[in-house]
């Protein structure tokens, strides 16, 4: 496998230093040959290069079998009237690479259960898988920006779906709840948005199909209550962008941290094993408050090599080893800042991805 590395900014380079270790670790003691480079991406590929997604960087991003991603953006790039940004570069490169399904999986981490500021009886048995759709909606329409209007200075952003772009991320969605337990909420906002009335009646129409899954749609604001008050009844949650944007960061609250939740970004191009080439990155951001300190907790990059392992080399049992060895480093106690517990003991970055390689190396 050809992969290629964009640690990005902050604490983005720490937590992938952490989770590159450990993928070279899955690959020499399962037998997967790998390659990796790395690349300038984000605020750092401004500073560099002018630029948040070099023409090169992307060519490398087109060329390789998966992208391990760190995170991007930080206070000095922070002027949203700058022409350049880093969240461009992340925007591009989904949109150039086709990479249509984020999905988040929030699964309960059992050691973790009291560090969550919500109740335990509540998070008990939480295993969901939010799938958002990424290359359509208010972050893509035109036109968006700043313009002169009759009472003076207005904002315009407008929000596009096509037919295509919702079916696609609806039929990912119902096969992932076919492998799982056969249950699928689709998430709209249909008494308002034209946008959502197209979704919903795609959705339901396809649901007609998939006779197998139990579907319902559920309204955006009632399904931010609903994961927060009876979260262990959705399985596969399905949005657009935006709402997506906004659910999985509250969702990231059932595990207790941002820290612990991986991603993937997968479209319909295979990569060279014949699987989807993917991006994969934990859903935290850069965190430049804590930049270089070696507090950051990269398990949740970590797990990201798992679903790189599990969706990209269709390697099952790396990436199940990666899970184990993670759970088995929160048994022995060990904690980041972010979830340290009390007759836990805290560690930093570096010191979490070494317990988690020695965890593998025993396994």
């Amino acid at each position: 496998m050809k992969i290629l590395i964009l640690p990005g900014d902050g604490i983005g380079p720490e937590v992938t230093r952490e989770a590159a270790q450990t993928l070279q670790l899955c690959a020499q003691r399962f037998g997967i040959e790998i390659s990796t480079e790395e690349a300038p991406f984000g605020g750092i590929a401004i500073d560099e290069r002018g630029t948040s997604l070099p023409d090169d960087v992307l060519a490398k991003a087109r060329a390789c079998d998966a992208i391990l991603l760190g995170a991007v953006g930080g206070p000095k790039w922070d002027n949203p009237n700058a022409k350049v940004r880093p969240e461009q570069g992340l925007l591009g490169l989904r949109k150039e690479l086709g990479l249509f399904a984020n999905l988040r999986p929030v699964k309960i981490v059992p050691q973790l259960i009291d560090a969550a500021p919500i109740k335990a009886d509540i998070l008990r048995g939480v295993d969901l898988l939010v799938v958002r759709e990424l290359t359509g909606g208010i972050y893509f329409g035109k036109p968006s920006g700043e313009r002169e209007g009759a009472n003076g200075r207005e904002a315009v952003d407008t929000c596009v779906y096509t037919e295509e772009e919702i079916t696609r991320v609806l039929r990912a969605s119902f096969e992932l709840a076919r492998q799982r337990r056969k249950k699928l909420t689709s998430v709209d906002k249909a008494n308002v948005l034209s946008t959502s009335r197209l979704w919903r009646e795609v959705a339901v129409r396809m649901a007609k199909d998939y006779p197998d899954v139990a579907f319902e749609n559920v309204l955006v604001d009632a399904m931010a209550m609903h994961l927060i008050r009876r979260p262990r009844d959705f399985d596969v949650v399905a949005t657009e962008n935006l709402f997506g944007d906004i659910l999985t960061d509250e969702a990231s609250m059932l595990a207790g941290s941002m820290g612990m939740l991986p991603s993937a970004s997968l479209g319909e191009a295979k990569n060279s094993l014949g699987h989807p080439r993917g991006l994969y990155e934990p859903i935290h951001g850069s965190a430049p408050d804590i930049a270089g300190q070696d507090k950051a907790n990269p398990l949740a990059s970590i797990l990201s090599v798992g679903l790189l392992l599990r969706y990209s080399a269709g390697a099952e049992a790396p990436a199940d080893a990666i899970d184990r060895a993670v759970g088995q480093v929160l048994d022995a106690g060990w904690r980041t800042p972010d979830i340290a517990q009390p007759n836990t003991r805290t560690v930093g970055c570096r010191a979490m991805g070494e317990h988690v390689r020695d965890a593998l190396s025993r396994g």
